[in-house]
């Protein structure tokens, strides 16, 4: 099935047509790649659900992220979703295929799709000189995902990889960019530039809220990648192979649930989403979660 997608190829009947694309992160940053998607794909419904609550997901381990990605599939999938979207570099990295197999078990098998892959392909694609930077969470660097997707890609490529543990609370905060927060940043770009990239992976949906500041400190000439385009051509693409896009001639619903305060998720929300947030759904994601040490905790 490759790193995407489920085996199953049979028309949908409308009704499944007309269902949701669901989508999470481990808070707002995810909204990034919804944008994405309402604007290259304005006929669908989509659900989002924001795990705000047990952010940020950067030093979880496999295992939590596992759980957590599992739990939220299944909220997802009570709701109707035709395809999830893991709109999380972290889960990505380390829950995709643990997710998918969950996924395929279950009485609603859909397609899982990640942003490693996609966004590591239009990397590749985007290079000059063979030279790709990443700049991730600790737990999307730890993993070897990107590693493993760009070699994938073209084994001549090389990887520089840098660990951000600050810049994903930076950006989900909303507050104003200090100059601690630059010279942060500064230190971050500075094993990128020194290697010498030409293209370098914003490898956390939340990074793009800081687009400006990576760009001026790595300079103009080196190209962003950002998961939203990648992503909305992959799922663009699985809907169609699956016969699943909507027959919807007009604009399609997009919804929201989030696990901590649903004001504040709105609030800071709107800004990564760039399109009116609307009503926000809390919900409670109550089940004791697996730790780093094998024990176990609650929310």
């Amino acid at each position: 099935m490759g790193h995407d997608a489920s085996p199953t190829l049979r028309p949908a009947p409308d009704e499944v047509r007309r269902r949701p694309v669901g989508v999470f992160d481990s808070g707002v940053g995810g909204l990034t790649v919804l944008h994405e998607l309402l604007v290259s794909l304005p006929q669908e419904d989509f659900l989002y659900l924001g795990d705000s609550a047990r952010f940020p997901y950067g030093d979880r381990s496999p295992a939590e992220l596992q759980a957590f990605s599992c739990q939220i599939a299944d909220v997802l999938l009570e709701r109707g979703a035709k395809l999830i979207v893991v709109a999380c570099n972290s889960a990505t990295s380390s829950a995709l295929e643990a997710l998918q197999a969950h996924v395929a078990a279950s009485r609603h098998a859909v397609d899982v799709i990640g942003v490693v892959s996609p966004e590591s392909n239009l990397a590749v694609a985007h290079t000059r000189k063979g030279r790709v930077g990443l700049l991730a969470t600790e737990a999307t660097v730890a993993s070897g995902a990107y590693e493993r997707a760009v070699l994938a890609a073209d084994p001549l490529v090389r990887l520089e990889s840098v660990a951000c543990p600050e810049l994903a609370e930076m950006s989900q905060t909303g507050a104003a960019i200090t100059e601690r927060d630059v010279d942060v940043v500064r230190g971050y770009c500075a094993p990128l530039r020194a290697a010498e990239v030409d293209t370098v992976i914003l490898g956390c949906t939340h990074y793009p809220m800081v687009r400006g500041l990576l760009q001026r400190l790595l300079g103009p000439a080196v190209t962003l990648i950002t998961s939203g385009d990648a992503v909305a051509r992959r799922v663009e693409q699985a809907l169609a192979v699956r016969e699943l896009a909507s027959t919807n001639a007009g604009e399609g619903s997009y919804r929201f649930l989030c696990t901590a305060d649903a004001e504040d998720f709105g609030r800071i929300g709107s800004r990564f989403l760039q399109l009116p947030m609307g009503a926000v759904e809390h919900i409670d994601l109550p089940l004791a979660l697996v730790t780093s040490s094998g024990g176990h905790r609650s929310r």
